[in-house]
C-alpha cells in the first residue's frame, strides 16, 4: 500500500517576507546591471527603462507609477494576497534600483556580460517572488493568470511579451544594444520557463 505524501506547508508571513526581499534585491541587481550597460529588458521595466533614456526620468519612481494600472486587474483576477504581495515587490524593487547605485559601482563591465548575468538574476528573482504568489506586476500578472487559467507557461508568455517589447526599442536604441538586450530577454525567461512549469511547483 503507498502512502500519500503529506500535504505541502503553507508558507509562513516570514517565509513571504524573505522571499519578497531577496527576490526583489535579485531583480534590482539585475536592473542595476542592464542600465550599467545601456540595454533594456521587457515587461513595464522595459517601458520604464524606455521612458527613462528618453526623459532621464529615474526609473525606480516610473516603474513603480507604470504598474499602478495593473493592480486593479490583479485583485480581480488573483485575489487581494496576490495584489498585496505584488505591490510590496514592486515597490521594493522600484527602491533598491534608486538605491544600489550608491553602493555598487562597476569599474569595468562587458555589456554581453551584463545581458546574461542580469537576465539570470532578475529570472531567479522572479522565480523567489512567483513562488510566493507574488509578481512584479504588468506583463507578469498576465503571464501568470494565463498560466493558471489556460495551462501556458508563464516563461514563455513573458519572453514572447519582453521580446516585443524590446524589439519596439528600435526607434530608441543602436541595434547592437537591442541584440543584448534580447539575449537578456531570452536569458531571463529561460531560468523562469525550465524552472516554472505548471504543476512542477505550487506557491502556497
Amino acid at each position: 500500500m503507498m502512502l500519500e505524501p503529506p500535504p505541502a506547508a503553507g508558507h509562513t508571513l516570514f517565509d513571504d517576507a524573505q522571499a519578497l526581499l531577496t527576490g526583489a534585491l535579485f531583480v534590482a541587481f539585475g536592473i542595476g546591471l542592464f542600465q550599467r550597460a545601456g540595454l533594456l529588458t521587457g515587461g513595464t521595466a522595459g517601458l520604464a527603462f524606455l521612458i527613462h533614456y528618453a526623459t532621464g526620468w529615474r526609473f525606480g519612481p516610473v516603474f513603480f507609477a507604470l504598474n499602478l494600472p495593473f493592480y486593479a486587474f490583479a485583485f480581480a483576477r488573483m485575489g487581494a494576497p496576490f495584489t498585496v504581495k505584488t505591490f510590496v515587490a514592486v515597490g521594493l524593487v522600484s527602491a533598491l534600483s534608486e538605491l544600489l547605485p550608491r553602493v555598487a559601482t562597476f569599474g569595468t563591465l562587458q555589456p554581453a556580460f551584463a545581458a546574461v548575468m542580469g537576465g539570470c538574476l532578475i529570472g531567479a528573482g522572479l522565480l523567489m517572488l512567483f513562488r510566493h504568489r507574488a509578481s512584479l506586476g504588468g506583463f507578469n500578472i498576465l503571464a501568470l493568470y494565463l498560466q493558471e487559467k489556460r495551462g501556458w507557461p508563464a516563461g514563455r508568455v513573458q519572453m514572447g511579451l519582453d521580446v516585443a517589447i524590446v524589439a519596439a526599442a528600435f526607434a530608441w536604441v543602436e541595434p547592437g544594444r537591442i541584440a543584448l538586450s534580447i539575449l537578456g530577454a531570452v536569458a531571463l525567461n529561460l531560468v523562469v520557463a525550465i524552472n516554472h512549469k505548471p504543476g512542477r511547483y505550487l506557491g502556497v
